[in-house]
């Protein structure tokens, strides 16, 4: 019923957000919603490579290792975005770390390739890495939401194009975040990175659709006009890199981003802490180490808050949304330290 709103897509990673769901991507004619695309604008999930050995014995080292991690970083954080082309935000403090809630950054392992891709290799170690703007996209909605509310913004006015250049900004901020989060994970593993893949989920994008120009507003769905999508599960679960494929209008042009809460936080913690310690929960049923000295985001965040992920993967490839490229498996999952 929004001004505008040409299509409403539900992904099956689908499940409740603070006023809009998650999972979720909308087409609109001639309005930018800032809160259909939420607080954390450019959050999104990196892929790198490394050249870390293929082995599940070293996860304990590589463990010992992650330190230090949730501080500010100790590097020039201007210089590191000017070479990126991205202006200061005022929340370089928090550049270069992870925050809280789902994000993560993990070591995956291959466990199965479909079909060929550059960079993929069998014995190859991989870090998967989902984070946004650390607090730059959050100032960039309330300041929306103070003076307009959950109103849209007709594209053309002042007040539009003030929105449209702070997402870019909160957009291109957080994607080198998840570079600066990898280059410190590297570091402490002493290991070389590269870059194979970085999707943003939640974003407003301009897209040519059938009843003509729009906009696509994402909150946790990943675009398919990109290339390749990461679309992790749990810390337990695997994570799976697939190829958009097919007529993708009718998704959006959108994709699932995760597995999707089954659970809320509250629920969750509930439902697990008489079944389960701390501890338990710091290894999971595919053998991985999950790093997070934080005892209640433990229990918010643990695998049995999450729908299936292989589940939601069928259910693209029925669609004709998506073909997997290939199944990584967690090897070592990094929360938080105390």
């Amino acid at each position: 019923m929004l001004p505008g709103m040409r299509l409403a897509v539900g992904l099956p990673d689908l499940h409740p957000g603070k006023g809009t769901p998650i999972g979720a991507a909308f087409a609109v004619d001639g309005w930018l919603y800032p809160t259909l695309v939420g607080s954390d604008i450019g959050c999104g999930i990196g892929l790198w490579r490394t050249d870390l050995p293929a082995k599940p014995s070293k996860r304990e080292a590589w463990a010992d290792r992650l330190q230090g991690l949730d501080g500010p970083w100790d590097g020039d954080a201007a210089a590191f975005l000017n070479e990126r082309g991205v202006a200061p935000a005022g929340y370089e403090e928090a550049l270069g770390t992870i925050g809280s809630g789902n994000h993560f950054a993990e070591l995956q392992m291959v466990e199965t390739i479909e079909k060929p891709w550059p960079g993929l290799e069998r014995d190859g170690v991989y870090l998967c890495v989902h984070s946004g703007s650390r607090g730059f996209g959050e100032a960039v909605l309330r300041e929306h939401t103070e003076k307009c509310g959950a109103q849209g913004l007709i594209v053309g006015t002042p007040e539009a194009d003030r929105y449209w250049r702070r997402h870019q900004h909160a957009k291109a901020w957080a994607s080198a975040n998840r570079e600066l989060v990898a280059r410190r994970f590297g570091e402490r593993l002493r290991a070389g990175i590269e870059r194979l893949v970085d999707i943003c989920h939640n974003q407003v994008a301009e897209a040519q659709c059938s009843f003509g120009a729009c906009w696509i507003h994402r909150k946790g769905a990943a675009p398919t006009t990109d290339g390749p999508v990461v679309i992790p599960g749990s810390r337990g679960a695997f994570t799976y890199l697939v190829q958009p494929v097919g007529e993708a209008e009718r998704s959006a042009y959108s994709v699932a981003h995760g597995a999707g809460r089954k659970w809320s936080r509250t629920e969750s913690k509930g439902r697990l802490q008489k079944r389960y310690t701390a501890k338990d929960l710091t290894r999971t049923d595919l053998g991985s180490l999950v790093i997070c000295e934080d005892k209640e985001l433990l229990y918010e965040e643990a695998p049995q808050a999450y729908k299936n992920i292989s589940v939601v993967i069928e259910d693209l490839v029925e669609a004709g949304l998506i073909e997997v490229i290939a199944v990584l498996r967690p090897v070592l999952t990094y929360k938080v330290r105390r």
